[in-house]
């Protein structure tokens, strides 16, 4: 099966589609789940103790050829992303709109900015702008640390590179300037925690 990307480029993570759902592949590790289903169950607990209204992001995807090897079965042999992808995940919380990325590395220093892309940093400047409370969930999976980074820090991170600035950002920076997170058992994610550090201290504020 193949899926392209709005310019046309093949999307090659290896995703298989069928005629019930679209979504991203589950992949399993020796960690047990991966980052993004912990924030999806996080997200469903928050929901049931009506702690705050968050959801992973749909894709669009427009299907262009699809074959039916069985009468009661239909395969997707091709699609397209219809737009470029956002950020995975937005809500609401204490009457504040929610808007967040989630990525994982296996680095030990540092997290590589090339795990973004130009139209995501954009989407970050935009909710900022009207007062958002923006940020990305990030894992350091070999050393098993996560944090809540704030946008308003990534952003002055990517606009440095052209300049000659670094092309990732430090693990004791991420430290300095963002939150750290503790696993547990409910929610498994405790990203709130996070985003009460951001309102508090003003972090996430509007930037120019």
């Amino acid at each position: 099966m193949t899926i392209h990307y709005p310019n046309g480029n093949p999307y090659k993570d290896g995703t298989q589609f069928s005629s019930q759902a679209i979504s991203r592949p589950t992949i399993y590790g020796g960690r047990g789940m991966t980052l993004e289903e912990e924030l999806n169950i996080s997200n469903q607990y928050y929901r049931s103790i009506d702690k705050a209204v968050v959801y992973k992001k749909p894709t669009p995807v427009q299907i262009v050829k699809v074959d039916y090897p069985k009468r009661s079965q239909a395969v997707i042999r091709e699609a397209y992303f219809k737009t470029p992808s956002t950020t995975d995940y937005n809500g609401v919380y204490r009457g504040f709109y929610l808007d967040f990325e989630a990525k994982e590395t296996k680095n030990k220093a540092s997290f590589p900015l090339k795990n973004f892309h130009q139209h995501q940093i954009d989407h970050f400047r935009r909710c900022l702008k009207q007062s958002g409370i923006c940020f990305v969930v990030i894992r350091f999976a070999t050393l098993k640390r996560l944090f809540v980074f704030p946008a308003g820090r990534l952003i002055d991170c990517w606009d440095r590179q052209p300049d000659g600035g670094r092309k990732s950002i430090p693990l004791k920076d991420i430290v300095t300037n963002g939150f750290e997170l503790h696993p547990q058992l409910q929610p498994v994610i405790p990203f709130l925690d996070g985003v009460d550090w951001l309102i508090e201290t003003k972090v996430g504020n509007v930037r120019g």
